[in-house]
């Protein structure tokens, strides 16, 4: 099955698993907790998403050359990928603080004229999600990281 010996793709798989498992670790050097729930979030250091499609464009690179077409597509595609990573997203997240102040603000408006006859009682509304996106340093990492992966695992495969 030509699939499983895809390395490009199983590389950038392991580099999403690696990058996750490293926000734990790094987490807790700053701030002395263990948050497991970063195993499957978004957001944070290093950059998931920047280290699977730099790790994918390098494999492609060492694999199909640095000059070919589909080079030229990962990178262009790892690219924007971490351009949106680190700016649309990140201000996704910034604006959906914002939201989430609102609704807190709408939330005791709401408490404080739940006597009035016409007003039913609210239900507690979770917050939006505002660690959607990454900084810029976290971007770079992330991508730092998935090119070191796929240099060292072409280096220890003879390529």
């Amino acid at each position: 099955m030509e699939l499983l010996q895809n390395t490009p793709l199983w590389l950038g798989i392991f580099a999403i698993v690696f990058a996750q498992i490293l926000k734990v670790p790094i987490n807790f050097i700053v701030t002395r907790k263990f948050d497991w729930s970063l195993l499957t979030s978004t957001g944070g250091m290093p950059s998931s998403h920047s280290a699977a499609v730099t790790s994918i464009a390098t494999a492609v690179g060492i694999e199909a050359g640095f000059d070919s077409v589909t080079f030229a597509v990962a990178a262009m595609l790892a690219g924007i990928v971490m351009y949106d990573a680190s700016h649309v997203r990140f201000q996704a997240g910034q604006h959906a603080a914002v939201l989430n102040e609102i609704r807190h603000d709408l939330q005791l408006f709401f408490d404080e004229i739940k006597r009035w006859p016409e007003m039913n009682e609210q239900e507690k509304i979770e917050d939006l999600k505002t660690l959607l996106g990454h900084k810029k340093s976290e971007v770079f990492i992330g991508g730092l990281a998935g090119i070191v992966l796929a240099v060292v695992w072409y280096s220890v495969q003879g390529l």
